[in-house]
């Protein structure tokens, strides 16, 4: 059984024996405190920590005219919001409209029920967040109600990486997730080159 040092100023690993005259019982900490590793404060107050990923994804984000970018967003807590077929050709609908205002176009995509994958090229200075925002709160005002989760993630791909096979992948998303066994029964797909 692990137990935990009382010293805040050392964090016990799996390697450095804990000393029997500074060891407490398990159940007198808190489950958080008993972990390997623990950082001091953790150990010290029962706190919930901020989502570790959100804020890093957008430090260093660049966005560039003409690069191939691969998104993915989600609905709010996987709701699958895209499962009504209206409100998946409201969010389709949203997406041509960046491409008719000449700020993406539209290589491939998939509206998956609880999250979209679309394969874009940025084609003016606008950001992959402005875009982002507006296809996101535009299909949420159509719908009738916030169903977006906050953030998106973005790849942009290298010029020698396969866009056919990146197109394939996204559009066989239906196939894997056992939706549909042919994706021509997919209604909500398009890529370029298809």
């Amino acid at each position: 059984m692990l137990s935990v040092s009382r010293d805040v100023g050392i964090a016990p690993t799996i390697f450095e024996p804990i000393p029997l005259e500074v060891a407490v019982p398990v159940g007198a900490m808190p489950v958080d405190a008993i972990l390997v590793g623990a950082t001091p404060t953790s150990r010290l107050k029962n706190h919930k920590k901020p989502n570790p990923h959100s804020k890093n994804l957008r430090k260093g984000r660049y966005c560039q005219p003409n690069q191939i970018y691969l998104i993915t967003t989600v609905t709010q807590q996987r709701e699958p919001v895209f499962h009504d077929f209206a409100a998946a050709r409201i969010l389709i609908n949203t997406i041509k409209t960046e491409q008719a205002l000449n700020r993406a176009n539209t290589l491939a995509f998939v509206v998956m029920p609880d999250h979209l994958h679309w394969l874009m090229e940025l084609t003016s200075p606008t950001t992959l967040a402005k875009i982002l925002q507006s296809i996101k709160s535009l299909s949420a005002k159509q719908i009738g109600r916030p169903i977006w989760q906050a953030g998106f993630h973005d790849h942009a791909l290298r010029k020698e990486e396969d866009l056919k096979a990146a197109a394939r992948y996204i559009i066989a998303n239906p196939l894997r997730a056992g939706l549909v066994e042919n994706i021509g029964d997919y209604p909500h797909w398009d890529a370029t080159w298809l």
